[in-house]
């Protein structure tokens, strides 16, 4: 039986189009990306599944760190960038919320 494969909400996908936005207009909040896999690599409970996206970003990291393509990554549409996107904690604090 296979499993059903879960579509991106409209929201998720503003939500990673709005990141990659600030991400390509201001590249040195790479380092806020790489401060949170730091953070939550450390914590003692996570999914399996958060664990393998801060693998993954770990391997987009070593292989470039050139924005454009760690932005075209996010967005790839392989087993990588779905995994990548399916964690929005990995971005926080990217975008400012002025209220």
């Amino acid at each position: 039986m296979k499993r059903r494969v879960k579509a991106e909400s409209k929201q998720q996908q503003a939500f990673i189009n709005q990141v990659i936005n600030e991400l390509k207009s201001n590249p040195d909040k790479l380092d806020i990306i790489r401060e949170n896999l730091s953070y939550y690599r450390e914590q003692q409970f996570l999914k399996r599944g958060f664990l393998l996206a801060i693998e993954r970003f770990d391997w987009v990291f070593e292989a470039s760190n050139d924005v454009e393509q760690i932005c075209a990554q996010i967005l790839a549409d392989d087993y990588i960038g779905k995994r990548l996107r399916r964690y929005p904690l990995l971005y926080k604090g990217i975008l400012e919320r002025t209220y």
